[in-house]
């Protein structure tokens, strides 16, 4: 699902990525990117900017879910245990989801008045980072000491796309390699000055879109027949698509059902009574829980729910869901979030795979929130209902709503993806072969062989 005013957010570089606002708004003033040195003591740059780590306030973009709360704790103590190993007073370590439960904080877009209220005074820096996101404190310092903290920063990783990119809306069109941004997952620095100036230009300038795109996994495998994948399709799409699933990863899932609008025994598919719209497909999205809910064995925990054109590894599914707790419950897959200023909430982009615990459908179809409309977006009204109902969606940057090519190589580059959407101008038998096929998976490329880099 597309938003559906993609038109009105063609350039609006306020929304295009997890905290993407600051990028936008700083890039004016930043005078360069920079990707540090791991030898600055060896290079003689001068340390004009004597600052100390307690000049650095630490935030950590963790989440809510059990699993992910724990990994973000493990990487605060990394950084206080760096810390202290300095001999130099601690900095503060914040995690994202302790500092807000306002929707949309993820973003950090709400968070920066409190940012330039409590810490301007007595803080240099803010350095934003990633749960993953593994950190040489010494080498970071030396690094932030290489610039002004007077002066207005933004420091990180800088990528940008080759060509005009869905994941983008379009923006810069003509030159998109012009638009940089950062890599969230190597960490990014802001100076306390260019907080301050973000927070007036927030209070001053509403945001230009609605929509906002975001900003691993360890243990023993989920068992495949815990799994229930859902493909939603339609007739016209029977010939083309439905093949394309069975020829890639359809062979991986124990458990799998076809729902379209009509029944076709050679798939087979299941007609759920839903006529076939154009767009939005909630109807479909909700009979396929109902069904789930009411007609499956207890015993399968995981609901996924998949388009017809979604390419995805199980196996590496199945790697994922071991980090969580099937008995809470768990939205997952890739976030956006929709009038997220103005109380709106965040959603999982449906393209990319949607995952469901059972607890977590339970507990949707015990309330009353329901489509409203056959087709009606899916995806933004199930964190709609998700909102209303406290369970907060949990975010993993390996689903993608959009194709390889629309990422830059050095995004994917540390990543070993589970799915991506869309055969729009690509051979997708070819794509999941070198992106996803389980072949690939334990001789990655070279590339992606260390998952999570040390970036710093």
């Amino acid at each position: 699902m597309r938003p559906p005013d993609r038109r009105r957010a063609l350039r609006a570089l306020l929304s295009l990525l997890t905290c993407s606002l600051a990028f936008a708004l700083a890039s004016k003033d930043v005078k360069k990117e920079v990707t540090p040195s791991k030898n600055l003591k060896k290079s003689g740059i001068s340390r004009k900017n004597d600052i100390d780590l307690k000049e650095i306030l630490f935030v950590i973009q963790s989440q809510s879910n059990s699993f992910h709360a724990k990994r973000a704790e493990e990487l605060r103590t990394s950084i206080l245990r760096q810390a202290a190993a300095l001999t130099q007073e601690l900095p503060r370590a914040l995690l994202l989801h302790e500092l807000s439960e306002q929707e949309g904080a993820w973003t950090i877009l709400p968070l920066f008045p409190h940012f330039s209220v409590t810490y301007s005074g007595n803080s240099s820096w803010i350095f934003f980072c990633e749960e993953e996101t593994r950190i040489q404190v010494p080498e970071l310092l030396e690094t932030l000491r290489r610039y002004d903290p007077s002066k207005e920063w933004f420091l990180g990783k800088a990528l940008h796309d080759e060509e005009s990119t869905i994941i983008h809306h379009y923006a810069f069109s003509e030159n998109p390699t012009v638009f940089k941004y950062p890599d969230f997952a190597a960490g990014w620095a802001l100076s306390i000055p260019l907080v301050n100036k973000l927070t007036k230009r927030l209070k001053s300038e509403s945001l230009r879109s609605d929509f906002t795109i975001d900003l691993k996994h360890e243990g023993k495998p989920v068992k495949n027949e815990d799994i229930f994948v859902a493909v939603k399709t339609c007739k016209k799409f029977h010939g083309d698509r439905i093949p394309i699933v069975k020829q890639t990863w359809a062979g991986q899932a124990s458990l799998i059902g076809y729902y379209s609008d009509y029944s076709e025994s050679s798939i087979p598919t299941v007609d759920l009574g839903i006529p076939n719209t154009d767009r939005g497909h909630c109807g479909k999205t909700f009979a396929i829980l109902e069904r789930f809910l009411n007609h499956s064995n207890d015993k399968i925990a995981w609901l996924v729910i998949v388009d017809d054109d979604t390419l995805i590894s199980i196996s590496r599914l199945q790697h994922l869901l071991s980090c969580y707790e099937s008995s809470e419950p768990v939205f997952l897959g890739e976030r956006y979030g929709y009038g997220l200023g103005t109380g709106g909430y965040s959603y999982i982009t449906g393209g990319g795979g949607m995952v469901f615990s059972r607890e977590a459908i339970r507990r949707l179809l015990a309330s009353k929130c329901r489509c409203y409309s056959n087709d009606a977006p899916d995806d933004m009204v199930l964190g709609m209902c998700f909102s209303g109902l406290g369970i907060p969606v949990t975010h993993s940057p390996l689903f993608h709503q959009a194709r390889p090519v629309d990422y830059p190589e050095d995004y994917l580059s540390h990543q070993v993806p589970i799915s991506f959407h869309k055969h729009w101008n690509i051979d997708p038998v070819k794509v999941y072969a070198m992106w996803l096929a389980p072949s690939e998976e334990d001789r990655a490329r070279p590339e992606t062989q260390k998952a999570f880099k040390d970036e710093l």
